[in-house]
């Protein structure tokens, strides 16, 4: 076998890019539902033990949120220990109406790994998997992700609303 370590190293990249966003996925969800983006948007910086009042949530664990999304890059950590969003996570992670609103695309992202188990045995036996199948996550995901950009094209509606 010969290795083109130029390939390897491609490959490996995207690996890396695609194992970050899984583990990404997860946090960003629980932070969309528990209104921990949300309630740092509308407090600005703040420590984790002010969030985690905020928003009746643990501390310990608040903490421990807050310091792998600032690693991630999906809030910022200022030097005086407290956590903030940026206007461009703010408007990408606590704003539903915004174009660029991204959990609902980390939720359908979580709904395939749910789905893992009845996707392996619909490849392994052919059976299919019906849509009907599938989390609810994929499809609460799926509107919340496309509803804003859909909602902002001129002439679109999507649902019922303004």
């Amino acid at each position: 076998m010969t290795i083109d370590q130029a390939r390897l190293e491609e490959f490996l990249d995207r690996f890396v890019a695609d194992l970050g966003a899984v583990f990404a996925a997860p946090a960003v969800v629980a932070g969309d539902k528990l209104g921990l983006y949300k309630a740092l948007a509308a407090a600005g910086p703040s420590s984790p033990a002010q969030l985690a009042a905020a928003t009746g949530t643990s501390e310990r664990y608040v903490t421990e949120w807050l310091r792998g999304q600032a690693a991630g890059g999906y809030v910022t950590y200022d030097p005086d220990g407290r956590y903030r969003l940026t206007e461009e996570q703010a408007f990408a992670l606590a704003d539903e109406t915004s174009p660029a609103f991204v959990p609902g695309a980390f939720q359908v992202a979580t709904s395939t790994i749910k789905d893992e188990p009845r996707i392996t045995e619909a490849i392994r036996t052919g059976d299919g998997l019906g849509w009907h199948q599938h989390h609810a996550d994929l499809w609460q995901g799926t509107e919340r992700f496309f509803r804003p950009g859909v909602r902002g094209q001129p002439g679109r509606r999507l649902g019922p609303g303004p």
